[in-house]
């Protein structure tokens, strides 16, 4: 039964692995709804009801409710396929009632009722033309009654055992498509095992018998054998530049960034888009030691300086050949010749460019660009009619319902401010700037973010810049991590040096920064910042940087891990070519789900990397050939340590996702190349649980080869669900 059991479990994460490659490759390929799949998952779980029995594993409550519950979740998953009914509805308002929906197979299903659209409306952010909501009023005819619901993001109308979600809308704003879903019976089983396996998750680390707290009170855990060395390390400061463009004075640029202006869906100061813009050009948030407001208002009055400038990061050799450059930046000038803009042919058949991404990611900078010179990026004039808010920019075409002297403020305020620019009457220019902030502040003073949001976006502006920080982190825990392995292999003691204390106060500041980022993010959007690639990286890094300032007394070399793993996870922030903007959260993602989820499967990956680094040091130890047996003992009983806590947080935010899925789309799971990858993870590390089945992971140098080789999985969840395959979760 063992074999059986364990050997279906390997076999299943092969399949799991090979599909979504597969998939990835060919696209859907139906390889998740097939009966060999199901099939393969049946004898599963029945070859482990077995081995469980055969084990006698009901004597351990703890351990025994923990694997039941999984059991139960694979029937509730068994039943959904059998009997649970998927589909769409679309809605129409005007129509009669509607008694069929569309299958997910194509087919058709009969509801026991009518259902008709009553009144569709989308909901927006104050002052803004970003949804916040999609809300269908609906009416159910059910024989001679009438019920009423609503069905919007994240809130689910039930009617008789099916369950109504917002899906889309028609472009009229008259009709909706919602999801619909009848599986009483299967939601109800998986819902139930999801409650035993928290339920026995919890039981599990408080019952005195279990793994992990035998592991506690292991010998091993009472000697002190590490230590850790600090290096010093100092970054070379890059000196400015000569000869700079012309640019307003720094205090005047100021004044401008602290106008409002209608930016990514939302209102923010101007100094975000100045940022933004100074970020998307050159890759950093200064350039020459002109601030980003002063780079932007450049660009804006002194155009026939910047377009000389060269400071366009072009990241492709490729375009760097069609543009006719040497170096990595480029002028604005160089994009145009003889024959017009040098792009303009480039992705056309034919045209021989294979960097296809890399001419998308010139022409966007030279569109910014062109935005911002033209002026039609400075939507800083709002005004207000029937039809409700809009912002406007000195090149839009004005309202005609616009009163007469409103209409000459907007179209003419830049340019007057522009003369005073040309007169460098830089007094003049300030009275007008603050004159068009109290425009502002009158026109659209209920739509306005609040003074500390607004403060708050200012300060993230200045902190957001993140790449300095991981650089450091990186060096600092690579060079104390080495050095604390040469000075066990060449001293093999250890004692406290007043280098851990050093240590210590810099990773709670580098832990205080990142939870500033964070928490300022999370101000300014208003919510909970787990959105997006950035932030649930940034949310890696403060959760590794916490663990390893609670567990460096016991466990040295914590800090060191925690500096890597901070300085690897703000960089894998950093990959895109700037931060991602704050933008309105997409109404599927205000959940307080999400925000569960995300941030407990963050703190499971930040124990698997620790894991992964404590196994490259017991590997570094064994391998040095000094015979550091307890060392190495010590090491496999901390990684284990780690490895319970870890799996079982990751089990609760896989199932914590299920539950937002299913309250957001109908469906608990979808076989997303993540969710497929987190469950690989998850079945890749119980099997380092299973030391009494699997003995072969009981010996300390095999446990420390597969903490490293598992982390692989992690890095494909992240990594490459996000950059490489395309699905629901590819949000970097």
């Amino acid at each position: 039964m063992r074999n059986a059991s364990f050997g279906l479990a390997g076999l299943a994460v092969l399949v799991l692995a090979a599909a979504t490659v597969v998939e990835a490759a060919q696209g859907s390929t139906g390889i998740y709804g097939s009966p060999l799949f199901v099939a393969l998952w049946t004898l599963l779980a029945v070859s482990s009801v077995a081995y469980i029995l055969a084990c006698k594993m009901a004597r351990r409550k703890s351990v025994f409710m923990l694997h039941l519950s999984l059991v139960v979740i694979l029937v509730g998953a068994f039943v959904t396929y059998v009997w649970g009914e998927r589909g769409t509805v679309h809605l129409r308002q005007g129509d009669e009632p509607v008694s069929v929906f569309r299958s997910a197979d194509g087919g058709e299903c009969r509801f026991p009722f009518g259902i008709v659209l009553d009144d569709f409306e989308i909901s927006y952010y104050p002052g803004t033309a970003a949804p916040n909501d999609f809300v269908s009023t609906v009416m159910v005819h059910d024989g001679g009654s009438v019920a009423t619901g609503k069905v919007s993001m994240n809130h689910v109308y039930e009617y008789g055992n099916y369950r109504f979600y917002q899906s889309t809308y028609d472009s009229d704003g008259l009709g909706s498509t919602l999801s619909v879903c009848h599986d009483p019976v299967g939601i109800a089983v998986t819902y139930a095992g999801y409650a035993m396996l928290l339920f026995s998750a919890v039981l599990f680390f408080f019952d005195r018998g279990s793994g992990f707290r035998r592991l506690l009170r292991h010998p091993a855990l009472r000697r002190a054998a590490l230590c850790i060395v600090l290096p010093v390390s100092a970054l070379a400061a890059q000196a400015a530049g000569v000869g700079e463009p012309k640019a307003l004075p720094e205090s005047t640029a100021k004044c401008f960034g602290d106008l409002y202006v209608y930016y990514n869906g939302r209102v923010s100061p101007l100094q975000t888009l100045a940022r933004d813009f100074t970020v998307k050009l050159c890759g950093k948030t200064s350039y020459r030691g002109l601030t980003a407001e002063q780079v932007f208002t450049g660009w804006f009055f002194y155009y026939d300086d910047w377009k000389e400038e060269p400071m366009i990061r072009i990241k492709s050799g490729e375009v760097r050949q069609l543009l006719g450059i040497e170096g990595e930046y480029a002028r604005l000038v160089d994009f145009v010749g003889p024959e017009g803009y040098k792009l303009g042919n480039a992705h056309e058949a034919g045209s021989g460019v294979k960097d296809l991404r890399g001419v998308s990611d010139a022409d966007e900078k030279f569109s910014l660009v062109s935005a911002v010179c033209t002026g039609r990026a400075l939507k800083i004039f709002p005004y207000r009619d029937s039809c409700g808010m809009a912002w406007y920019s000195v090149a839009d075409r004005l309202p005609a319902s616009m009163p007469q002297e409103q209409w000459m403020f907007v179209r003419y305020c830049m340019n007057y401010i522009a003369e005073r620019v040309a007169c460098k009457d830089y007094a003049a220019v300030d009275t007008l700037l603050a004159k068009t902030r109290k425009y502002q502040q009158k026109e659209a003073a209920e739509y306005m973010p609040g003074e500390i949001r607004v403060e708050a976006e200012k300060l993230y502006n200045k902190l957001g810049y993140v790449c300095p920080v991981a650089i450091l982190c990186i060096v600092a825990g690579l060079a104390s991590f080495f050095l604390y392995c040469r000075r066990m292999i060449c001293v093999g003691v250890c004692r406290r040096h007043w280098m851990d204390n050093l240590l210590v106060a810099m990773t709670a500041v580098v832990l205080a920064y990142v939870v500033l980022v964070l928490a300022l993010r999370g101000i300014v959007g208003g919510y909970f910042p787990a959105s997006n690639g950035f932030e649930t990286m940034h949310l890696m890094a403060a959760c590794v940087l916490t663990m390893a300032l609670v567990a460096h007394r016991r466990f040295e070399m914590a800090l060191s891990f925690g500096f890597m793993l901070c300085g690897l996870a703000l960089l894998v922030a950093m990959m895109g070519e700037a931060n991602p903007p704050v933008t309105p959260l997409m109404p599927v993602l205000s959940s307080p789900l999400l925000s569960i989820h995300v941030a407990v499967i963050m703190v499971a990956y930040s124990l698997f990397g620790f894991a992964m680094f404590n196994g490259i040091a017991a590997v570094v130890l064994y391998c040095s050939g000094r015979g550091y047996a307890a060392q190495i003992v010590r090491l496999q009983v901390l990684g284990r340590l780690m490895l319970y806590p870890a799996v079982f947080l990751l089990a609760v935010g896989i199932f914590t996702g299920a539950v937002w899925a299913n309250v957001s789309w109908g469906r608990y799971w979808g076989w997303d190349p993540k969710e497929t990858w987190a469950l690989i993870t998850l079945m890749v590390y119980a099997a380092a649980l299973h030391t009494t089945s699997l003995p072969a992971l009981r010996r300390p140098m095999v446990f420390h080869w597969f903490s490293i080789i598992a982390f692989l999985s992690v890095v494909i969840t992240y990594l490459g669900a996000n950059f490489i395959m395309t699905g629901l979760h590819s949000y970097a």
